[in-house]
């Protein structure tokens, strides 16, 4: 069964070293207005998603969604989706308003999955930036 988890030191660990191929910076889920969320399926790390929650000066805040990643054996299978939701979730619950995220304008799947939960795109030059009313 695939779940989806804020992410625990043990968690952010294994997913950094899934991810990235390096090890994780233990004082980052500390840091004021990260988040990050790994799913899982049994004992296995099947997908991740981090960001953060940004003060605005005029007081609002809003969510910017860093990276969000399946592995590949994984993919559509609702787990990015599932990702986003949590995501999302815990940005609006922090008071969040909206939520962007940049990604590769040939990258068609991420593209058709933001698109599905309501992004509005806006282009600038090589990349797009979805954003979301949350």
């Amino acid at each position: 069964m695939k779940q989806v988890h804020a992410a625990d030191a043990d968690l952010l660990a294994r997913a950094v070293r899934t991810f990235m191929n390096a090890d994780a910076d233990a004082g980052y889920l500390e840091t004021p207005g990260t988040l990050a969320f790994v799913a899982t399926a049994a004992d296995d790390i099947t997908g991740w998603c981090w960001g953060y929650q940004l003060a605005r000066p005029d007081g609002a805040c809003m969510l910017y969604l860093h990276q969000l990643e399946v592995v590949e054996s994984h993919r559509g299978q609702g787990i990015g989706r599932a990702l986003m939701g949590a995501f999302m979730a815990a940005g609006r619950s922090a008071g969040a308003g909206k939520m962007f995220l940049t990604t590769g304008a040939a990258n068609a799947p991420a593209r058709a999955l933001y698109d599905s939960l309501g992004g509005g795109l806006a282009t600038q030059g090589a990349t797009v930036n979805y954003w979301f009313l949350l």
